[in-house]
């Protein structure tokens, strides 16, 4: 069977590709099993786009990892994830180094646990001159969050000053963005079927094209972003405008 990858145009790639990753409990249901064994299942996913993206080219992968609204999990939920993403940055710090992917997080990650936020860092430091794929974990992250944020940091700027209200625009407002310096994503990959954005990068997909897969995230392979980008670049992007008269 023909890879997508045979139908990939190399000379359209998006720059900036965001994944919900999606469906980790009801994988783990099919299977009889608790909603964790999905999240521990889920690894692969994540090493297998990670690394799709780096053959690519890509430049930046943003991956929603943990959501504010996700402590509202049982306890026990989200006190595995927690050790599993401590356990995971362990694990894969070296090869995250080899691979030369450098990365970042954006979120509030004061709140997570001490040892998460230790290996965070270290994970950070460790990768953070190389050069090749930029990942970005959004962990305790959410839209309206980091929009607020934002918006406090220009009403503190404001009182003091250095701006006047007049001057703020699109890209000033961008600026004070967690993802401040990193182009908008181009592509957004939603797996397990839903129809929704969960709160995810409200501000930057205003014009982001949405690819939605029924395949689960434990389940989603190279092939499955080989597939989201061939849809990608059969689309026009028109940005609210009319690119083609005959349209």
């Amino acid at each position: 069977m023909a890879s997508f990858k045979e139908n990939i145009d190399f000379n359209n790639l998006p720059q900036h590709i965001a994944v919900i990753m999606d469906g980790n409990g009801r994988w783990a249901k099919n299977k009889g099993a608790a909603r964790i064994f999905g999240h521990r299942n889920a690894i692969q996913a994540v090493k297998d786009v990670t690394e799709g993206c780096g053959e690519l080219g890509i430049k930046y992968l943003t991956l929603y990892a943990f959501s504010t609204e996700n402590w509202g999990r049982p306890k026990e939920e989200v006190d595995a994830l927690m050790e599993l993403l401590v356990n995971t940055l362990q694990k894969e710090i070296n090869s995250l180094h080899e691979n030369h992917v450098r990365l970042k997080t954006i979120g509030d990650v004061s709140h997570l646990p001490k040892a998460c936020q230790n290996n965070l860092a270290k994970a950070i430091d460790a990768t953070k001159n190389n050069t090749g794929l930029t990942m970005q974990l959004a962990l305790n992250y959410s839209g309206r969050w980091e929009i607020v944020e934002a918006a406090k940091r220009l009403a503190e700027e404001t009182k003091k000053g250095l701006i006047q209200p007049e001057e703020i625009d699109e890209h000033y407002f961008s600026e004070h963005l967690k993802t401040a310096g990193i182009p908008d994503p181009e592509l957004l990959i939603r797996t397990s079927g839903e129809l929704r954005v969960s709160n995810f990068l409200l501000w930057q997909i205003a014009y982001t094209e949405i690819f939605i897969t029924p395949t689960l995230w434990p389940d989603f392979r190279k092939e499955n972003l080989y597939e989201a980008i061939c849809a990608y670049q059969k689309r026009e992007r028109r940005f609210g405008k009319i690119l083609n008269t005959t349209a």
